[in-house]
């Protein structure tokens, strides 16, 4: 059942006449509009029956800050009953020193409101950055992509398999079902042969213990097919262990992961990381910094990512950016809809040495995207992605993206506070320290 936020003062105090009304997170919860995300959640729950829901507004703050200060479901419940502007900012009249829900209540939030409603969240934060704004923020914008890593171990052939063996016994035991052989003592003396691989001395031992390895999990997953009858529930488990089985070195749309079977591997070029294990995230950014899109994509060419990109900026802002400019890894497209993509190119020589320097400083912006994806991930939880499946992917980056253009205007929010201070003679050095 939908509950409300109250705003109902209280009597004796309130947080508003405890805290600064000069900090950002303050000036913050006032200027975002929550009741576009009580108006589009609240079609979600039920209004008449049910146990009580907790606010949409508590439960859009947490996830919120959450990614502003690059923290965990538990750790953003646990700062919430400790920090006043966090309980402002989520919509609470008074200091409550309390957990405001359980951790798990945001994992169940997520997955009601889905995509759509993490766009919505993302939508909002390109709001607050260019409401009251002369600036026009698509008249020119910048497109790059990146590795959004899964949160899953380097995959080898010898952990998937041996994680096969352990689900299987796992069910022969918890069934007891039939079992000629469980192998247990002669997997710890593979495990103890796969060890030192790279000397030249056990090399071949480990390769032989490899093929042991991936033998006795063919034998149990064939034992337990066979003594499950109708495989009761478990057939994509089955498919899975089956194709995990069966790959090889060059095989196409391989299994890196049990638990993340989406999990693409992607190589970037990069020097320090060869291969990286998860999916793409493509973002476009505009001249004065605002993220406009974050689109999560499988592991497609970076040209096939700018339609869907450009998709979603009008859909969130009703706009249409008219030039885009990306990297070299982009060519092969000139013109999507009506906008303009510009690709770096050798100068013309009917150019003039105007337009060459205009192009040349078009691009040398460009390039500030680059740091905006490293913010993203060393500071908003791009860098490995903890949520669950395809759907996770895209509301990882989504979020990700929108702290990062809450944390801007919250800069900007700042500026503009310490502006009216200095030119009020009231000078109060205390701003400084604000985030």
């Amino acid at each position: 059942m939908l509950k409300r936020t109250s705003n109902q003062l209280s009597l004796f105090s309130s947080l508003e006449d405890m805290l600064n009304h000069n900090h950002p997170l303050y000036t913050l919860g006032n200027k975002i509009n929550w009741r576009r995300f009580e108006n589009s959640f609240s079609r979600l729950y039920c209004s008449t029956n049910g146990r009580p829901a907790h606010p949409i507004r508590l439960m859009c703050g947490l996830l919120i800050l959450k990614h502003l200060r690059n923290i965990s479901d538990e750790s953003v419940v646990l700062q919430w009953s400790e920090n006043a502007y966090y309980q402002y900012f989520c919509g609470q009249l008074e200091f409550l020193p309390k957990e405001p829900c359980e951790a798990s209540d945001l994992v169940h939030f997520r997955n009601r409101i889905g995509e759509e409603g993490i766009e919505v969240i993302l939508a909002e934060s390109i709001r607050v950055n260019t409401e009251n704004d002369n600036e026009d923020h698509f008249n020119t914008a910048f497109i790059d992509s990146t590795v959004q890593e899964k949160n899953i171990t380097y995959p080898t052939d010898a952990k998937l398999h041996k994680k096969i063996i352990n689900r299987v016994l796992k069910i022969v035991r918890e069934k007891k079902l039939p079992l000629r052989q469980s192998y247990q003592r002669t997997l710890k003396a593979i495990s103890r042969n796969q060890r030192f691989r790279n000397h030249p001395r056990s090399h071949r031992k480990a390769v032989k213990a490899d093929r042991s390895l991936r033998t006795i999990a063919g034998r149990l997953v064939r034992e337990l097919d066979r003594n499950l009858p109708d495989r009761k529930g478990y057939e994509k488990m089955f498919e899975l262990f089956y194709k995990v089985l069966s790959q090889k070195r060059n095989s196409r749309n391989k299994i890196y992961s049990l638990h993340e079977p989406e999990v693409q591997c992607i190589s970037k070029g990069k020097e320090h990381k060869k291969y990286e294990f998860g999916n793409k995230a493509s973002f476009i950014r505009s001249l004065s910094g605002i993220i406009l899109a974050a689109v999560s994509f499988r592991n497609e060419y970076d040209g096939h990512t700018i339609e869907a990109s450009l998709q979603q900026t009008e859909r969130m802002t009703g706009k249409r950016i008219d030039n885009l400019a990306g990297d070299r890894g982009y060519r092969g497209t000139d013109l999507v809809g009506t906008t303009k993509i510009l690709i770096p190119q050798a100068p013309k020589d009917k150019d003039s040495y105007y337009q060459k320097k205009k192009k040349h400083k078009l691009f040398c912006k460009r390039a500030g995207i680059e740091p905006t994806i490293g913010h993203l991930k060393s500071d908003y939880r791009l860098s490995r992605n903890f949520y669950k499946g395809v759907k996770g992917d895209a509301m990882n980056i989504m979020l990700a993206a929108a702290a990062y253009n809450f944390r801007r205007a919250m800069r900007a929010l700042l500026c503009f506070t310490k502006t009216i201070i200095e030119k009020s003679v009231l000078v109060d050095f205390s701003t400084k320290w604000a985030f």
